[in-house]
């Protein structure tokens, strides 16, 4: 019996001790350079080199008024005037964990940031994604072994009936009102079995210098290309777009520039290559490949070297149509790509896995930013050149760094565990940040993963 009662009291202090040393790692435990700290610190050194062309005479700042729309969306403020009333007075923690010693006005950090060119904001993209391979973590995203998934989208971000800038593309609606809007083409690195997404730098889709006509998808998507394979010559991508991209010159532009593809595919947009791969079945020319498992059956039907359409019979494409039938069900999703990977019954399961995952340029990024606390199609300001652009570009790099965290900070993803939603750990976050006093961002995670103690409040002035 005092054998039994001694195990029992060692088990629960070796279980006890686990725990105590389990928690001190999530609290001290954060990789260099992949916590808040220290991102925080590498954008405001990145910010720091960018060019201020104002005269000497400048009341504030350029770094104080970037970090300071830095910090706008970092705290997932709903304003400009919002942020700006908050912290005019109470600016202690913007001073210790944002490094802003003043806080511009709304109005003054508008005009400045729509003097910006954008492209200075954009490349500190680039900075961040090496952060992210030195630190091992964009391993995680291979796909097929070598390569990276990147999917692609355009979306808009801006629209209005009133306000405009030279940048604004237009459109006539039925009712004969003229509305004017802002879109990019998004691109982000994807994995089917990883909810983080990595954001890239976006291009704007907007009004060409000199042109009078609406920029397209089409061709931002080649400034975009171009740019990407300038920022990351050697690096092994497959591009992942929907049915809008499978089109003769966007195809021979991913391959122009090295950069392999899946793309959707749609019978109504594809009648030619959808008839021709239907005379090769009868000709027994078309793979079959059936995969059961306990829930759903995976039917594939494949061909490699088929013309994508009847103007561009040179131009040869593997062609993969796919069945998903729910075994309880019986409910069917169908769905079809194209891509130059070589097509086997090795690796179509894989290919499958990789168009289906483009879906995350919509469900985690654009409707993350539009639906979980970023208000992405809030108008903080339009400006009269590159204002409504450079707040767009600046709200995805504190998106970049809050989804860094998420894949790579412990101290991140215990507060997001403990809040259990990003809405409520940005709202708790917040009301910390507006109530006590901090050294840093992840003190802030360490209170809300630890909890912290609440003083009395004490009057001021109260005679």
């Amino acid at each position: 019996m005092t054998n039994l009662l001694f195990f029992l009291l060692f088990c629960y202090f070796v279980i006890s001790f686990e725990k105590n040393i389990c928690m001190d790692t999530v609290k001290i435990n954060t990789k260099k350079n992949l916590n808040a700290n220290n991102l925080i610190e590498l954008l405001r050194e990145e910010f720091s080199s960018i060019n201020d062309t104002r005269d000497a005479n400048k009341s504030i700042e350029l770094i104080d008024i970037l970090m300071s729309a830095y910090a706008i969306f970092s705290l997932k403020h709903p304003s400009l005037l919002s942020f700006r009333n908050q912290y005019l007075e109470d600016k202690e923690n913007l001073e210790s964990i944002y490094q802003i010693k003043k806080v511009p006005s709304d109005n003054e950090m508008r005009e400045v940031i729509d003097e910006i060119e954008t492209a200075d904001i954009q490349s500190i993209f680039k900075i961040f994604f090496k952060i992210l391979q030195r630190g091992k973590e964009l391993k995680k995203y291979l796909f097929m072994e070598k390569y990276y998934l990147v999917s692609c989208d355009g979306t808009e971000y801006f629209q209005s009936k009133k306000i405009c800038c030279k940048n604004c593309m237009v459109r006539n609606l039925k009712n004969g009102v003229t509305e004017n809007y802002h879109q990019f083409y998004g691109a982000a690195i994807v994995h089917p079995d990883i909810k983080q997404v990595i954001p890239l730098s976006p291009e704007p889709i907007i009004r060409q210098d000199g042109s009078k006509k609406n920029d397209c998808e089409r061709n931002a998507s080649k400034r975009w290309i171009a740019n990407f394979r300038k920022s990351h010559p050697k690096l092994s991508v497959i591009i992942i777009e929907d049915a809008l991209a499978s089109n003769a010159p966007h195809i021979k532009e991913l391959i122009k520039h090295d950069l392999r593809f899946i793309l959707g595919a749609k019978e109504s947009d594809h009648k030619y290559l959808f008839e021709y791969i239907s005379v090769e079945k009868k000709l027994g020319n078309v793979i079959e490949h059936t995969i059961i498992e306990d829930k759903k059956t995976h039917i594939f039907s494949f061909a490699n070297n088929v013309p994508l359409n009847e103007s561009n019979k040179n131009l040869l494409v593997n062609f993969v149509e796919y069945w998903e039938v729910n075994n309880k069900t019986n409910k069917i999703q169908h769905f079809s790509w194209v891509t130059d990977i070589k097509i086997k019954t090795g690796n179509v399961y894989d290919i499958m896995l990789g168009g289906r995952a483009r879906w995350k340029i919509e469900n985690e990024t654009f409707n993350t930013l539009k639906n979980q606390g970023y208000h992405f199609t809030h108008n903080y300001g339009h400006g009269k050149k590159n204002l409504s652009v450079n707040l767009a570009v600046i709200m995805m790099l504190a998106f970049l760094i809050d989804q860094m965290l998420e894949l790579s900070c412990n101290l991140f993803q215990g507060a997001l565990k403990k809040k259990g939603a990003r809405i409520r750990l940005w709202e708790n976050v917040r009301s910390l940040f507006n109530e006590y006093l901090f050294d840093s961002m992840n003190q802030i995670y360490e209170a809300i993963i630890f909890g912290h103690k609440k003083s009395k409040i004490e009057i001021l002035n109260s005679s």
